[in-house]
């Protein structure tokens, strides 16, 4: 599902003005919004870090792919939990 549906299931819902089926699209985009911002945060501070010690790449790389991938799983099932309560 695609931000774009979930602001226009929150157009749709805004219409029958039901608080219930209007918070879930809402809740969901602003998960989408905050790990994007996360993750971008995440790639920022790895090239400062490669660029600072270039020796410590893999160590960094690592770490990185790591801290996205939880990211990544926090955001899912946060998004499950807003479209469940749809």
């Amino acid at each position: 599902m695609t931000l774009l549906n979930m602001l226009l299931q929150a157009a749709e819902a805004a219409a029958s003005l039901n608080l219930g089926t209007l918070s879930a699209p809402i809740g969901a985009a602003i998960v989408i919004i905050g790990a994007g911002l996360s993750i971008g945060k995440i790639g920022t501070s790895a090239l400062e870090a490669v660029a600072r010690q270039p020796e410590a790449v893999n160590d960094i790389r690592m770490l990185m792919i790591i801290m996205a991938a939880l990211i990544e799983g926090a955001s899912l099932f946060a998004i499950v939990i807003c479209l469940m309560a749809l």
